[in-house]
């Protein structure tokens, strides 16, 4: 009786494994990415929206999801006055998400006494960092060029 034991439990091991590799191997959901965007560098905002382009150029557009988050110094980069402005609603359009901080811009408003303007296609998030940390937990990787 133990051995039909041990050999049924070895059984149902197996199938499990196999199971685990065929759901591993017809896994078809796309690829999903967050770029951190913090600073008002010129320079490493640009790499952060080639990364994207660069990603959705290699994976294909309807095989990866990615979503830039811009906060603190970097918010800048969706706003009206952006060098990148242009380019940024393009690439809205072309299914890369861009989340704005709601703490980053109230913070402006304070300081100015003017919320900034964002750019068509930006949405707002509560909070930046929680926002990035959300999608990690949903499976995101994150990149901070």
């Amino acid at each position: 009786m133990k051995t039909v034991t041990q050999s049924l439990m070895a059984l149902m091991l197996l199938m499990g494994l196999f199971t685990s590799s065929v759901v591993l191997a017809g896994d078809t959901s796309p690829h999903k990415i967050v770029i951190q965007v913090s600073t008002d560098d010129p320079r490493t905002q640009k790499i952060a929206l080639n990364n994207a382009v660069n990603l959705q150029k290699a994976l294909g557009q309807d095989n990866v999801v990615i979503e830039i988050v811009a906060y603190g110094p970097g918010l800048g980069m969706l706003t009206s006055s952006s060098k990148e402005g242009p380019r940024i609603t393009s690439l809205a359009m072309q299914d890369i998400k861009f989340s704005a901080c709601g703490n980053t811009m109230k913070g402006i408003e304070k300081k100015t006494g003017k919320m900034p303007v964002l750019l068509d296609g930006v949405t707002v998030t509560e909070a930046g960092v929680l926002r990035i940390m959300e999608l990690q937990e949903q499976g995101y990787a994150y990149v901070r060029p």
